[in-house]
């Protein structure tokens, strides 16, 4: 009988999760599946502990080579797969037992070549949100593609994911050799696809090795693995320009937002250790080479003075900012500057310092990474107005915001509010339900925020919601209007 679906697994050294990895895909809620193990020259009893398996499930086979690395591996696995989808799983990691039932009924609804789904990290134990993965899957989508939904940029693994074994094949897609051979393949699958499904199920749950032989994820600011994930940056950025280029400006600021973060801490620890930074700092002027000038400008102004001090060589300099990050849990300030001419810095180390060590005030301008706060607290019903109480600030200014503006809009009239300031923040404002007579029933609340020459405009939203906060006319009542919030 030919399978649904066929889970390839590489195995190299995983004696300790491997039984955890094997049981999570025995225990699957849909059971047509076949499991292709590929041992790839492991060294402990990983291949013992496979071979069980054999011997006790039938889905379950075994595959030997020599260690060439998961890539080759996979390849194998899927040089031998029969089944009508297609899927992946790491031997140290494990998949919750509804998600392949759940990704296969998507793609067996929509039609689409892949279905993707969310990320949980194990770690000690406990599943944490996945940092690679956040912002993702927070909303399923059915039948969409990467270049209509660029968030799926961010989404660069193949284990969280089902394919069509048809569409891989006509494709051609093969891992390449090396360690971080899974990204390219991720996003020309994404790329190539006619159509993508989005679940907000959790899929999987991807491991941090705690014991036995450490993962490759885990040594990625040791040089060669630097290497490594440069020559995959470059896979994708090569595969983009030709067949996708509008992605590329997404693809440049997450490999600024993440992959170069490994390349800090690599230089961090040689400069502690006292190792030569010379191979280092060349790896990082080919890693920033490798990436558009407009990404680079266009990076949060605490990475742009990391990437100077970076280019520059100024690794002290580094060190000291990386502290200063991670000390800020709660967030930088940024702080006006000026007279006549007022712009926005933010308040990092050396700005005071910074002409003298020649860092231009670009480097820290943080204007454009300013954002409107503004909700709405309560509204109740005063016996002749409905009271509004809020709050409006600037993300990461400490000062008061210095003038504020408040309105309602229907869309088509706008009717000023009175606004009383309370404290550093707060805003109290009345609405008269006669003063929106004829218009409605939905009004929006909006707001301008003018301070030092900044000037931010937005809607309030609900409370701590994400979504705006709106005044709907019912009709009239005894007590003015029946308007339920």
């Amino acid at each position: 009988m030919i399978p649904l679906l066929s889970v390839v697994v590489p195995v190299h050294n995983v004696e300790p999760y491997l039984t955890e990895c094997l049981k999570s895909l025995a225990a699957q809620t849909m059971e047509d599946f076949e499991v292709i193990m590929v041992d790839d020259g492991s060294a402990d009893g990983s291949r013992r502990l496979a071979d069980d398996f054999v011997a006790r499930d039938p889905r379950f086979t075994l595959v030997e080579q020599q260690n060439l690395g998961p890539g080759p591996a996979r390849n194998e696995g899927v040089r031998r797969a029969r089944g009508t989808y297609l899927a992946f799983a790491d031997s140290d990691d494990v998949v919750p037992p509804h998600a392949y039932e759940v990704l296969i009924a998507k793609l067996g609804e929509t039609g689409s070549d892949l279905a993707c789904g969310a990320v949980r990290r194990m770690v000690d134990g406990v599943l944490e949100e996945s940092i690679l993965h956040e912002r993702v899957f927070r909303r399923p989508v059915l039948c969409t593609h990467i270049t209509d939904k660029k968030v799926l940029v961010r989404d660069r693994t193949v284990w969280n994911k089902v394919y069509r074994a048809d569409f891989w094949r006509r494709h051609g897609l093969r891992f390449p050799a090396g360690i971080y051979e899974d990204v390219p393949v991720a996003m020309q699958a994404h790329v190539l696809a006619t159509s993508v499904d989005m679940v907000d199920d959790v899929v999987y749950h991807w491991r941090r090795r705690d014991e036995g032989e450490t993962s490759i994820t885990q040594r990625r600011s040791q040089l060669p693995n630097l290497h490594e994930r440069l020559a995959a940056i470059r896979a994708v950025r090569a595969f983009l320009d030709d067949g996708a280029p509008e992605l590329l400006p997404e693809f440049d600021a997450l490999v600024l937002e993440k992959d170069i973060v490994f390349l800090f801490q690599a230089l961090e620890s040689a400069r502690e250790a006292g190792e030569d930074l010379v191979p280092l700092l060349g790896l990082a002027d080919a890693w920033l080479d490798e990436l558009s000038p407009r990404a680079l400008a266009g990076a949060p102004s605490l990475r742009r003075l990391e990437l100077h001090l970076v280019r520059r060589g100024m690794i002290d300099e580094l060190r000291a900012v990386r502290d200063f990050r991670r000390s800020r849990a709660d967030g930088t300030r940024v702080r006006p500057r000026g007279f006549r001419t007022v712009n926005w810095y933010g308040d990092y180390p050396y700005f005071r310092r910074r002409r003298r060590l020649g860092i231009p005030d670009d480097v820290y301008d943080a204007r454009d990474e300013l954002k409107l706060i503004a909700r709405v607290d309560d509204c109740s019903w005063t016996g002749a107005a409905y009271r509004l109480r809020g709050e409006v600030a600037i993300h990461r200014v400490e000062r008061k915001v210095g003038k504020v503006n408040v309105w309602l809009s229907d869309g088509r009239r706008r009717v000023p509010l009175e606004v009383r300031r309370t404290g550093r923040h707060g805003v109290v404002a009345d609405i008269d339900p006669r003063a929106l007579e004829g218009g409605g029933p939905t009004w929006r609340l909006l707001v301008k925020a003018e301070t030092r020459g900044l000037v931010l405009k937005g809607s309030f939203r609900d409370g701590d919601a994400h979504g705006a906060w709106r005044f709907s006319l019912q009709g009239w009542s005894r007590s003015g209007m029946d308007i339920p919030q």
